[in-house]
């Protein structure tokens, strides 16, 4: 069924708001101010879902889709290809502020600001996970499908992702083949095995690491080393096969320098790193404490621990236990800290950890998000707990999608 829509505001997740009959629509592929004529692809008992499949009167932030596989039907990789850069913040600006008004009841405008090297919003994106059909084509999903889009480039990938020639290989017994390109030089291609198969490795354009997802967070190297080296500042970061690292090449170095600013670290404290990963934030936070002071990370991966104490190894005041953050922080007897730095999965904290990190009294908590709704929520939930949100920062380190980095400074009263 296809409706004429007048589009309104934008709203989380890549979507703009526009009502027919009396019903909620969410729509994709137009922008706030359009008039346009949308197909439904989704219907609810309380709204409905549609792409803008015809623009009657274009937005004047609206522009050409540099990607041929972006739109309507397309891939399902990036949101927003079809405004202008400075619209995309723009819109992420506005997420931002609306997630925190609705859901914590503050009132709090932040710029999305622009990271460095990607002018035109291509290029970037330094890990990508293409899924494979049982005949071995690979691509990417379709929005909200499980339907893969062939490609044969993707535009938001850094150009050594594409030297691999992935999407140009057949790669039969494999649901999903990501491509790793770090900052040293190095790359890799992770392979995940369909159940019960095999997959043989093609020769590919440039050479690359190959590593099999073994699942769980194991992987294992068939050819090449398992490792990758990131280089931030002065300092190199190991991370082992698919771990976690920001997908952005300024990413870390610009999240580590708002972190770092916002949590005002002083000689000897007593810092706490939550979902430390393979600790980016610890060796900032040790650096800053000195001799005297002391960092404690907790992760949940054990290849991203045994990671974090390798890249850690030359800051005897930084220790890096495993453990999954709402039962280690009981395990190792944790009752205070000077400050905090969080940087949760997508689901954010949840009220259990926010209730356990609240009651540690830190004079100082630095919340690193990549979601801005369970930010927003988390936010208020510490705000029952005495902490008011005292400054908040946002960044496009995932243009061309409605992704946008936050980091929440909260301060106790």
């Amino acid at each position: 069924m296809r409706v004429e829509l007048s589009v309104g505001a934008v709203a989380h997740g890549g979507w703009c708001v526009a009502r027919h009959e009396g019903r909620v629509v969410f729509v994709r592929h137009a922008l706030p101010g359009e008039r346009v004529v949308a197909e439904i692809t989704e219907e609810t008992s309380r709204f409905l879902r549609a792409d803008a499949v015809e623009i009657l009167a274009p937005s004047p932030d609206r522009v050409e889709a540099p990607c041929p596989f972006a739109g309507p039907g397309r891939c399902g990789g990036c949101d927003w290809q079809h405004a202008s850069l400075p619209a995309q913040r723009r819109l992420k600006s506005a997420v931002v502020a609306e997630q925190f008004q609705r859901l914590a009841g503050i009132e709090r405008d932040v710029a999305v600001e622009e990271l460095p090297g990607t002018p035109d919003g291509l290029g970037w994106r330094t890990r990508v996970q293409f899924a494979a059909r049982p005949d071995g084509v690979v691509g990417l999903r379709r929005h909200r499908s499980h339907e893969i889009e062939p490609i044969d480039a993707c535009l938001i990938a850094q150009p050594e992702i594409e030297k691999a020639g992935v999407e140009h290989r057949n790669w039969r017994g494999a649901s999903g083949v990501e491509v790793i390109a770090s900052s040293s030089g190095e790359r890799a291609v992770v392979i995940t095995p369909r159940p019960r198969r095999t997959v043989a490795v093609p020769d590919l354009d440039a050479a690359a690491a190959v590593l099999v997802d073994e699942g769980r967070g194991r992987t294992r190297a068939v050819k090449g080393s398992g490792v990758l080296h990131e280089r931030v500042g002065d300092r190199t970061f190991q991370v082992t096969g698919s771990g976690f690292w920001q997908v952005h090449p300024e990413a870390a170095a610009t999240l580590l320098d708002a972190v770092l600013t916002f949590a005002d670290v002083k000689p000897g404290q007593w810092a706490l790193d939550l979902y430390c990963g393979v600790g980016l934030f610890a060796a900032g936070l040790a650096e800053a404490v000195g001799p005297d002071g002391a960092v404690f990370g907790i992760e949940s991966e054990q290849a991203a621990v045994r990671d974090a104490r390798r890249n850690l190894r030359d800051l005897p005041q930084a220790t890096v236990e495993r453990g999954r953050v709402e039962d280690a922080l009981d395990r190792f007897e944790i009752e205070r800290a000077d400050l905090v730095v969080v940087d949760p999965p997508r689901a954010g904290l949840g009220r259990d950890v926010v209730h356990r990190v609240a009651d540690l009294r830190a004079a100082r908590i630095v919340y690193v998000s990549c979601d801005p709704a369970t930010l927003a929520r988390d936010v208020a939930w510490f705000g029952e707990h005495g902490y008011t949100l005292s400054d908040l920062r946002a960044f496009d380190a995932f243009p061309m999608t409605h992704h946008v980095e936050c980091v929440a400074l909260l301060v106790a009263a």
